[in-house]
């Protein structure tokens, strides 16, 4: 038999199903459980075969019992105990996944967030109107820059091992690529573009890249220790721009007057910041390492 690798759509309210009646110890077999769901038991051998391979789920057969059961009586898939709220809410979290989409993650973080979120696609769960919110509420797109997958792969395996990494760039003042080799700290996501933040061997310092702009990346066998201080939100130090690293914090007054005098109060700067408002003007108050931020 043919071992799924994906899941059709179409199938998810049948697995959690099986899981259910699995778990509920009255040992059904495919038999059964093709009655009861009005498929073949084709199908249903297949779905079971998948949740084996591909969730790992611990299911044996019972020849006494001449049915299945899960060998840890405690398993069950992802979304066994969670609520129908809390289900209707990680749908709707999948609508987020727009902002990823022309990254390597997006499929596979589209298909887990099928699989676990596979009840609320069933009208047996309460509802007539299963997944109403795909297009009630909505993200709507933003530029991106897309990331090629082995950029991708290189990066992260250098942040899992702590090992240094090399690649082309190409700054925005560059004409031409130049080899960087660098200690990547962490991956930053803003406004639809992916940052490599990392420390710079060459320069012996921070420095942020954009992985849209790199080329021929490469994992070396040299391994770095994280230091202590390495988060960058550590570094942005209360200050809500973005991404931007800056060393000075400066202090900031602005004043907006007439039709952003409303946009500025609905809107958070800074950790420290203040607002101070009259009949005529909003004054915002704060400080921020990201200067060219704010300036923008």
């Amino acid at each position: 038999m043919r071992t799924r690798k994906e899941l059709p759509r179409t199938a998810l309210p049948r697995i959690y199903y099986i899981d259910r009646q699995i778990a509920s110890g009255a040992y059904p077999n495919t038999r059964i459980l093709a009655e009861t769901y009005e498929t073949s038991e084709a199908t249903i051998s297949r779905d079971i075969e998948f949740m084996r391979t591909m969730l790992n789920a611990p299911i044996v057969f019972d020849h006494a019992h001449n049915g299945y059961y899960y060998e840890d009586k405690t398993f069950r898939l992802s979304a066994g105990y969670a609520t129908a709220e809390e289900m209707l809410v990680l749908g709707m979290v999948k609508n987020l996944l727009s902002l990823y989409h022309d990254t390597p993650v997006y499929e596979t973080m589209r298909q887990l967030l099928d699989i676990i979120s596979a009840p609320i696609a069933s009208a047996s769960e309460g509802s007539t109107r299963p997944g109403w919110y795909a297009d009630r509420i909505v993200v709507p797109p933003i530029a991106s820059a897309s990331v090629s997958p082995e950029i991708w792969a290189v990066i992260v395996k250098g942040l899992r091992d702590n090992r240094m990494i090399t690649f082309d760039y190409t700054g925005s003042w560059d004409e031409e690529p130049h080899s960087r080799r660098v200690r990547p700290y962490q991956l930053l996501f803003d406004t639809g573009v992916w940052y490599l933040y990392a420390w710079d061997e060459d320069r012996a310092d921070i420095r942020m890249f954009s992985l849209s702009r790199m080329g021929n990346a490469a994992l070396t066998e040299t391994a770095f220790t994280l230091p202590a201080d390495y988060d960058y939100c550590s570094h942005a130090d209360g200050s809500y721009f973005g991404v931007f690293h800056g060393k000075e914090k400066k202090h900031f007054r602005v004043a907006f007057f007439d039709e952003a005098f409303s946009w500025a109060k609905e809107r958070k700067w800074a950790a420290d910041q203040t607002i101070e408002e009259n009949s005529y003007s909003v004054t915002v108050d704060f400080t921020s390492t990201q200067y060219e931020k704010v300036l923008e």
